[in-house]
């Protein structure tokens, strides 16, 4: 069933007026298999939400055996990306950290370094992006490591030499001594890389709640939706207005005037679970404005699936 009764569109259509920019939805109560939908087929950068897939061609390769999530994998000063904490423990020797504690900082904190080290494991964006093709997501793909997206969105070389490259991302963090250019926000928004569709982004989390054995082990999707579970960037987000104790896995995405959610929420008295995936780019009206969208639109098709739940019953 794909339904998007029209109340619930306009109130979607309320709400997404109040960022600047587009918004894009792609909701679906599990259990009833009714959709609530947004602009479900627009293109959207995906910022670190880009980082469940990343998690996904991960874990494919461990359940293939050719990774393990106990190996331990180093890191260097110059593989030091701002954003997250692996990086105040690289300096000033390399550091080993298992491949299982990457996942957890890379989803629970958006921790770009331990981002950009599975990533590579992965085999870089192209096969990530083959990955998820070949497993049906074609509205879908991955192209850069952050390192490269923050970098060219900048329009700032990203130095090869890691004590250079050290020194680079220091200065991005602390906002010293790096003139970030006006556009950069839009920069960013304007390439085709790293984009997803909200409604592709929802079938892959459709799959995992499913735990499909074709996607993933069953063993490798709970660690996920774990992991998933223990987010901590998404407070403002698709948690913001839910009863308090509502069970959410998700992960969030951040850049200029680009802000997503995208998880699983348990629905109460076995009312199902509801996957919503919320995209915001070229926002106009600043972070805290695009937040509270997405707060309000997830508390929106929340009551709905309720509703929906309450009906089918």
């Amino acid at each position: 069933m794909i339904t998007t009764a029209p109340a619930l569109e306009r109130a979607l259509e309320r709400l997404a007026q109040r960022p600047g920019g587009r918004v894009g939805v792609a909701a679906l109560h599990v259990e009833s298999g009714e959709r609530m939908l947004l602009n479900p087929d627009a293109a959207f950068p995906m910022a670190s939400t880009y980082k469940v897939p990343i998690a996904v061609a991960v874990l494919a390769l461990v359940d293939r055996g050719r990774l393990a999530l106990r190996e331990m994998v180093t890191v260097q000063t110059g593989d030091f990306v701002v954003g997250g904490t692996i990086g105040d423990r690289l300096r000033p020797n390399e550091v080993a950290f298992s491949v299982r504690l990457l996942l957890e900082r890379m989803l629970i904190e958006s921790d770009n370094s331990a981002t950009d080290v599975l990533l590579r494991l992965a085999g870089g964006g192209p096969a990530v992006t083959a990955h998820l093709h070949a497993a049906g997501f074609a509205g879908m793909r991955v192209d850069r490591p952050t390192a490269a997206i923050i970098a060219e969105s900048y329009a700032t070389p990203f130095p090869d030499d890691p004590p250079e490259r050290w020194a680079y991302f220091e200065r991005a963090k602390l906002a010293e001594g790096l003139d970030v250019p006006a556009d950069a926000a839009a920069r960013y928004e304007q390439t085709d890389a790293d984009l997803t569709t909200p409604a592709a982004m929802t079938a892959l989390l459709e799959r995992l709640h499913h735990r499909d054995s074709t996607l993933l082990s069953r063993e490798s999707t709970e660690l996920l939706l774990d992991v998933m579970a223990r987010c901590t960037t998404g407070g403002n987000r698709l948690r913001a207005l839910l009863p308090a104790g509502t069970p959410v896995a998700d992960k969030t995405g951040t850049f200029g005037g680009t802000a997503n959610d995208v998880g699983i929420i348990t629905l109460p008295d076995l009312a199902g679970h509801l996957i919503a995936s919320v995209y915001i780019r070229g926002a106009t009206a600043g972070v805290a404005a695009s937040e509270r969208t997405i707060a309000e639109i997830a508390r929106t098709l929340y009551d709905y699936a309720l509703f929906v739940a309450a009906r089918n019953a």
